[in-house]
């Protein structure tokens, strides 16, 4: 059923690299036009009032691990997707491990799909995966939409997806490159992280400066520098993880200043937070990349207003608490990940206005340079006409101090309990359908499985 006509309308709406007073016309799910602000809406229409709310575009997370099928336990499409749209998040990529298959085959694909359907609250699409031996499952995977493969070049931390060494990453970007189709790479070089690990035997596993230094700078610099001569070499799209060290930037400014088709991303907890806040024996900070040194991430900040980094996603990576292993403290045991889905637009928002960035910075790195990555720009990233009717309605100047109860991610432990955040999601709209507000979500799960439009 198309979704009714509807209007909203606001003194401060994204659109067109501009924060303007406008309306947003909507027909049919997709935005009809953006007009002046008291443009009459057509007869029938409904009419939402942004009030003191910024309307935005829904934010496009490209780097999701919802782990269903399989780890379900770990968390779900349904409440992965829920916690989304909490977060004025209307479109995630899923990522291809954590869940039982990996999806490194097109049979594992289908699993998946199956898993999901019936279940998103918003939008997902999903990633397809490199690892020995599934060179010849890349073409199928990408006939069957995947938006791009994944690689990991150290150990993934599940058996079933492991890293790849430098050849087998070539001989799969060689294809891809043939496909047209991007890689993304988790860019960590196993050598210096075995050398630390190794210089760094009987140190204490409570303290975060053991787990800071048993994954160096040089790892990701070197394994960027891997993945930058790959790409202009063999003119392969190629992606950069969850960037967290500002020493890899140089590499990849040089790559793409001789013209390889390279991006990179970060994460809000790179932007966030720093090493010297970590408390020894508090595990809920613990991820890989590691959050590294206040001064690194001032330099992240400055590589965003450069355009080194094109976009900022959560990298989710949820699990049971007992991973975390959180009463004894023990980082070099822990699961590393951040779950930060629902709390990545004000986590990002908070620390970005301090820093002077504006609300627009904001939706080019978290919605269109997204959108733009995996080719959904033509219906996710923007209020443009055309456009899915995919809307938040964040109050900026709004605070609120997270708690952990109040997170829809199956297991809700974060780092950012307690922590005072600007920026409060009043509502998301999917399609022109409300999909979340404050007193819950729509009655049915209103999301699409997308998959990649452009076969070859």
């Amino acid at each position: 059923m198309d979704a009714p006509d509807l209007v909203v309308r606001g003194q401060r709406v994204v659109t067109g690299g501009e924060l303007v007073a406008a309306s947003v016309h909507v027909r049919g799910g997709v935005i009809d036009r953006v007009a002046a602000y008291d443009d009459p809406p057509p007869p029938g229409a409904s009419v939402v009032e942004a009030g003191d709310a910024v309307v935005m575009p829904g934010l496009v997370d490209t780097h999701v691990h919802v782990n269903e099928p399989g780890r379900t336990e770990w968390e779900g499409f349904g409440s992965a997707t829920r916690a989304a749209a909490a977060g004025g998040v209307t479109t995630i990529v899923d990522m291809p491990l954590n869940s039982l298959p990996p999806t490194t085959t097109p049979a594992a694909l289908r699993r998946k799909r199956e898993a999901a359907a019936g279940k998103c609250h918003v939008d997902v699409g999903f990633w397809g995966g490199v690892v020995p031996g599934n060179l010849g499952e890349l073409a199928p995977l990408w006939d069957g939409g995947v938006f791009g493969f994944k690689a990991f070049l150290v150990n993934s931390g599940v058996e079933e997806f492991p890293a790849v060494g430098t050849a087998e990453l070539e001989a799969a970007m060689a294809a891809l490159a043939e496909l047209g189709a991007l890689a993304v790479v988790h860019a960590e070089a196993p050598g210096p992280i075995a050398a630390a690990t190794r210089a760094g035997a009987g140190d204490d596993p409570r303290a975060y400066s053991t787990w800071l230094r048993s994954r160096p700078d040089r790892a990701e610099a070197e394994a960027v520098a891997t993945v930058a001569g790959l790409s202009l070499r063999l003119a392969t799209r190629a992606h950069v993880l969850h960037l967290s060290s500002a020493e890899a930037l140089e590499p990849l400014r040089r790559a793409r200043a001789a013209g390889a088709p390279l991006s990179a991303e970060t994460c809000p907890h790179y932007l966030a937070l720093a090493a010297e806040q970590v408390p020894d024996g508090a595990t809920v900070f613990k991820c890989a990349p590691p959050i590294r040194p206040a001064a690194n991430r001032e330099r992240l900040w400055d590589a965003l207003a450069a355009g080194d980094l094109s976009l900022i996603c959560s990298d989710h990576s949820p699990c049971p608490p007992e991973r975390k292993r959180l009463e004894a403290g023990d980082f070099m045991a822990a699961w590393g990940g951040i779950s930060s889905l629902q709390l990545g637009l004000p986590v990002v928002w908070s620390t970005a206005r301090e820093r002077g960035h504006t609300l627009v910075e904001l939706a080019e790195w978290m919605c269109a340079a997204p959108a733009r990555l995996v080719g959904l720009d033509a219906a996710k990233g923007s209020i443009a006409l055309g456009r899915d009717a995919d809307l938040v309605l964040l109050d900026p100047d709004a605070s609120f101090t997270v708690d952990p109860s109040c997170l829809y991610h199956r297991h809700p432990v974060t780092p950012y309990a307690g922590r005072v955040l600007h920026g409060v999601v009043r509502a998301t709209y999917l399609r022109g359908r409300l999909a979340w507000d404050a007193t819950g979500f729509a009655p049915r799960p209103g999301g699409r499985l997308l998959a990649r439009e452009a076969p070859r």
